[in-house]
């Protein structure tokens, strides 16, 4: 893990005008070019520092040595103007439910995140996250209250609250913004195979955010862990209102495995040290964050080989196209499909109809019409293939592949031969329904053997 030289030198925005889309262009040849273009996202917002320790334990429900980093995200002052969202899994982190009552404080000072475990439905967990906080605002100087927990890893186990007391001085003592927010993106990963980073630059200031999340990941209100933090001056009830839109757009239209977080945390944070932004540049710099690291926590998914961007157009409305999109990203059979180049569109239209059927049994299909990579393979009620278009097909899934599958050597285990993003190449697939003017897209992913060895082997 080597340093970004002079990451938290230049605090300043710049005139940039944010991306419309979320980039698809960037490609790194080598993990060094990759983590050079993360540290020349890294420099934080004016008014924070962080600060990252870690220690070995052992969990008390399995003998199984671990690492655990402890990651502070410290302002200069507690300040008024902060935002989250959470999980609506029934079954919420005891950080989450703290989270959601901190919502109601005047201020926040710090976020403290561990990873390793979630601390969910643990007994006392409430108490071992509050302790935590406890500490953490002692050695700041701020009020518990101020300090927002999150939590990641295995669910069901306690925090080794002994362990990790002892450990929050030193992430205290090591608050500082030199290499910006780069060991914090590095703090809060568990399975992923390399950090998050994204930015937006605007005259007043900057916005730079980190997300933490490779599986378990159908977002319902907010992904896995999320951290924005701004210097723009934004007030709480406004930057609460324009994180619920850009959430709404990004995290919420993804999904990995189909399975809800019980952690799911998204947080933005303003030191209110830049200036004033416009309110319409600001919300379409915050959406463009968000959806950039939406992205990235797709590709960095369990074993994903493949993005799939799922276009719906011509819906009746926005709900109908989201829940058509996540049909698709969502059905098995076309996942294992696309891990394996295999155009079998035929799963396509079934999951289309699987949910169609009995959630929109009105829905007119009879001008269905589906295209994959610009190649159309469905219209007016037909199939549209041939032997040319079945390679044309095969083309384009092979040239949005991330990584092909290396066999294992002992015949049992997957790992991914990378561990950083090659490029931002996706498969395209786009539906059109002709029933209407809405549209929305989802992003997906392919079901990989990665996949199923990550989370086989995850607690063993």
């Amino acid at each position: 893990m080597g340093a970004c030289a002079g990451a938290g030198l230049n605090h300043a925005g710049a005139p940039d005008t944010p991306r419309a889309m979320p980039s698809t262009d960037l490609t790194f040849a080598t993990r060094d070019a990759h983590r050079a273009w993360l540290c020349s996202q890294a420099a934080l917002p004016r008014g924070f520092r962080v600060g990252v320790t870690r220690f070995d334990f052992t969990p008390a429900e399995a003998a199984k040595p671990s690492r655990m980093a402890i990651t502070i995200i410290a302002g200069e002052r507690p300040t008024p103007d902060f935002a989250a969202m959470f999980t609506r899994n029934a079954f919420p982190g005891a950080p989450v439910t703290i989270g959601r009552s901190r919502l109601a404080e005047p201020a926040l000072g710090a976020i403290v995140v561990n990873n390793k475990i979630s601390n969910v439905c643990a007994p006392g967990g409430v108490a071992d996250s509050e302790a935590i906080c406890a500490e953490t605002g002692r050695l700041l100087g701020i009020p518990a209250t101020a300090v927002l927990p999150s939590s990641t890893g295995v669910i069901g186990w306690k925090l080794p609250v002994a362990q990790m007391l002892p450990g929050i001085p030193a992430a205290v003592a090591a608050l500082s913004d030199a290499q910006g927010i780069l060991p914090a993106a590095e703090g809060i990963c568990t399975t992923d195979l390399y950090p998050k980073i994204r930015r937006a630059d605007l005259p007043q200031g900057s916005i730079v955010g980190i997300a933490k999340g490779a599986g378990m990941i159908e977002p319902n209100l907010a992904t896995m862990l999320v951290y924005i933090l701004t210097d723009l001056q934004v007030p709480r009830d406004e930057l609460r209102a324009a994180l619920r839109e850009a959430v709404g757009d990004t995290f919420n239209r993804m999904s990995i495995d189909s399975d809800t977080s019980t952690s799911d945390t998204v947080v933005a944070w303003s030191s209110g040290q830049g200036g004033r932004p416009d309110s319409v540049a600001f919300r379409a710099a915050l959406r463009q964050v968000c959806a950039d690291l939406t992205e990235d926590v797709v590709r960095n998914g369990e074993g994903v080989h493949h993005v799939v961007r799922y276009q719906v157009s011509g819906a009746p409305d926005a709900a109908t196209a989201v829940a058509l999109g996540k049909s698709i990203a969502n059905s098995p059979l076309f996942q294992c499909a696309l891990c394996g180049n295999d155009p079998n569109v035929g799963r396509l239209v079934c999951a289309i109809g699987k949910e169609a059927g009995p959630r929109f049994p009105g829905l007119d299909l009879s001008r269905l019409r589906l295209a994959v990579g610009g190649i159309e393979v469905f219209a007016d009620g037909a199939f549209r293939l041939d032997r040319q278009k079945e390679q044309a097909l095969v083309a384009h899934m092979r040239a949005a592949e991330l990584y092909a599958s290396v066999p294992p050597a002992d015949g049992l285990t997957f790992r991914p031969p990378v561990s950083w993003p090659p490029h931002e190449r996706s498969i395209v697939v786009e539906v059109q329904l002709n029933a209407g003017a809405a549209s929305a897209t989802v992003l997906g992913a392919d079901r990989t053997h990665e996949y199923i060895s990550e989370n086989a082997d995850y607690r063993s």
